[in-house]
């Protein structure tokens, strides 16, 4: 690169790190460091060493933040004499070094972005998706198998691995409903954002007349939690059917009746697996998932009380789908949370929803 690419590219990084500063604040984590480290000094503190080691790893996690923050400030400022010293030497070698030091720092702001944009509790788990077709029959659920399609497609290009765990097709064509568990690192941090409603708009291919037509699609995602979570579930509560598996599988599906279906009853929650070879697998599987649910429900429970103190309302419903997909009368797909959108519909159904993705979560932080 010559000097007026590294001033641009430099710029542009500049932009980027400034913009991370409004979700990145530095004077509180100082201060939560600090408590953490009064609190090391207290008298009793390895009474408990679970609680101990939880805040000695909180500490050291946000010491860490706090170390790569300064860091790279330390080396936009370093670039800034770099170009300012080149400009009056014009020395080959220096520039090499500022050149050097731009790719780094480019690579050292995308990671930090990334890092502090999934620094939620479950955010670095697997992640249990579902897909729920509305009313509407065929047309969506077609669509719901669209979906399916571009998260499978968005996983392959994450490098994540994907385990159908239910599939139940649809009569003439799509699915009534898929469970998929997506498996790699930030998993659940990625894909939380797409929880919502999700509205296709564009002229049926099974409407004769040509007609166009509104679906909608429920997707619903929770984070796979380690086996050793707290939740109670006792066995009078559960009902357990097994059942021949169907649909999309291998060389065992409809040989045995080895696919289990679990009904909480106190909740209503049903949860299915048909992947594994035996009923026992299936049906220490779909406990996992159980337990996840309840588990994600009395999160729920707690953040719905700290909004009702703090005034806030959520909205619940058909009516608050987080995104439209227009494939008719034009080509368009909006995301109603952040006005992020494209015209590229097709590499959006193909798993391009990285923009999407990003953009709810730096809203997230900025709330």
């Amino acid at each position: 690169m010559d000097l007026l690419e590294i001033k641009q590219k430099f710029r542009q990084l500049k932009a980027d790190f400034e913009d991370i500063l409004t979700y990145f604040h530095q004077d509180e984590i100082e201060q939560e460091i600090n408590k953490l480290s009064d609190k090391m000094l207290e008298a009793n503190f390895w009474n408990n060493q679970r609680e101990a080691k939880k805040v000695i790893d909180q500490k050291n996690y946000l010491t860490e933040k706090l170390e790569t923050f300064q860091g790279i400030k330390h080396k936009v400022e370093d670039i800034e004499v770099g170009i300012d010293l080149y400009e009056d030497s014009e020395d080959v070698d220096l520039l090499k070094d500022i050149e050097k030091l731009v790719k780094q720092l480019e690579k050292e702001i995308n990671q930090f972005e990334i890092s502090i944009l999934l620094s939620g509790p479950y955010d670095q788990n697997n992640a249990i998706l579902e897909i729920h077709p509305g009313a509407g029959g065929t047309e969506s659920q077609d669509w719901a198998e669209m979906l399916l399609r571009m998260y499978m497609r968005y996983a392959e290009r994450m490098n994540f691995k994907v385990e159908v765990l239910d599939y139940l097709a649809g009569e003439e064509a799509g699915i009534k409903s898929v469970t998929l568990l997506i498996k790699g690192l930030n998993a659940y941090g990625y894909l939380k954002s797409e929880q919502g409603v999700h509205r296709l708009i564009r002229i049926s291919p099974f409407d004769a007349s040509g007609r166009r037509h509104t679906s909608f699609v429920s997707v619903d995602v929770i984070p796979e939690f380690d086996e050793d979570i707290e939740v109670e579930v006792k066995e009078e509560d559960l009902r357990i059917d097994t059942f021949r598996s169907s649909g999309a599988g291998g060389q065992h599906v409809n040989t045995t009746d080895s696919a289990v279906r679990i009904t909480h009853l106190p909740t209503g929650i049903v949860v299915t697996c048909q992947n594994e070879r035996s009923q026992i697998a299936n049906r220490e599987a779909a406990m996992r998932m159980l337990k996840a649910k309840l588990y994600k429900i009395e999160l729920e429970k707690q953040q719905e009380e700290l909004m009702s103190l703090r005034g806030e309302q959520k909205e619940i419903g058909w009516g608050s789908q987080i995104r439209t997909y227009t494939f008719h009368p034009y080509s368009l797909v909006k995301d109603h949370r952040t006005n992020t959108e494209t015209g590229n519909i097709q590499a959006v159904m193909d798993g391009e929803i990285d923009d999407f993705i990003f953009d709810y979560l730096k809203l997230q932080l900025k709330k």
